[in-house]
């Protein structure tokens, strides 16, 4: 038994097959082609999946699509999607005419925490929170082993969650969400301030001009003991904690796992969140722990958390 995993993104579009074990046993990738609009990109994953799986196999049972914006799974429709220009756009419906499978679409950050759920350093657990650290704050909520996506598939929006009323603003609109204060372009910018204001900073030998920061400057010389770097990863800590302890108060997982860029600094960054969670007593006296763990399934996340929307539903009946 075997199914596609199709991760859409905003420069290429990752095909893999998928086997009952999240096992990629075969892929492919197209360029996304935003000029060319919607029925061209549909048209190029149309032929791939075709080409990479046979529609008559029995065994074939399914296609799952993760794709970034708000997406609407009960209809299969990518509602908006900024990055491929799309609007009200049936996904589902258009690329059923190239297989007659059955096929789900979820939002990208969702589909990943359903992958790292069954099949990644989630898969010993049933209710876990996932989070996404890159260039924004994603995340994904899997209760009782299914994904929870709210009304309309519009939920899970854990990055903007407020942290700060009135705080930094953020790109959705609002000011002081978790994004502003945790996305790796959040963190840069701290860094940033940081090392403006002290020009004696480590930082300034990791990352001599402002431009060439990144993730990594603030960590790396925190590790080195540099006062304006603690700071920064400190504040970065401290508001990350924040908004776990929150996930973990309403939602009680077993686990939150970390993904995105910012999680290569591996344990240095869990054992910092962990202490913080620790010493403010959530889940340490009195209520379930929770462990703190970094994603597992890298890059293919996305081909495999898609696939899991077709295995899931297989599991649970």
């Amino acid at each position: 038994m075997y199914c596609i995993g199709i991760d859409i993104g905003g420069t290429s579009v990752k095909i893999g097959v998928v086997d009952k074990d999240g096992k990629i046993i075969k892929r492919g990738r197209v360029v996304t082609d935003v000029a060319g609009g919607q029925f061209k990109i549909i048209d190029d994953i149309g032929k791939l999946v075709q080409t990479l799986a046979d529609p008559a196999d029995r065994d074939f049972v399914g296609i799952g699509i993760g794709c970034p914006g708000a997406i609407n799974s009960a209809t299969g429709t990518v509602d908006r999607a900024y990055n491929l220009n799309w609007e009200n756009v049936p996904l589902a419906e258009l690329l059923a005419r190239y297989v007659n499978k059955p096929i789900k679409v979820s939002n990208d950050a969702n589909v990943a925490a359903l992958g790292e759920s069954m099949f990644g350093v989630g898969r010993m657990y049933s209710d876990t929170i996932f989070i996404t650290l890159g260039t924004g704050v994603g995340g994904g909520i899997v209760i009782g082993n299914k994904l929870y996506e709210g009304n309309e598939s519009k939920g899970a929006e854990l990055g903007h969650m407020v942290v700060a009323i009135d705080g930094e603003q953020c790109t959705c609109g609002r000011k002081g969400c978790l994004e502003a204060y945790c996305s790796a372009t959040a963190l840069i910018r701290e860094t940033r301030k940081a090392m403006i204001r002290d020009k004696g900073s480590m930082m300034w030998e990791f990352s001599p001009k402002l431009e060439e920061v990144d993730g990594r400057t603030a960590f790396e010389c925190s590790k080195q003991g540099d006062r304006a770097a603690c700071e920064v990863v400190d504040t970065f800590v401290k508001y990350l904690g924040e908004g776990m302890l929150n996930f973990a108060n309403i939602f009680r997982p077993q686990a939150i796992i970390l993904g995105g860029g910012v999680c290569a600094q591996g344990d240095y960054l869990i054992y910092k969140l962990k202490d913080y969670c620790k010493d403010r007593n959530y889940g340490f006296h009195g209520t379930p722990r929770f462990d703190i763990l970094t994603a597992q399934l890298g890059n293919d996340a996305g081909i495999v958390g898609a696939a899991a929307l077709i295995l899931s539903d297989l599991n649970n009946k």
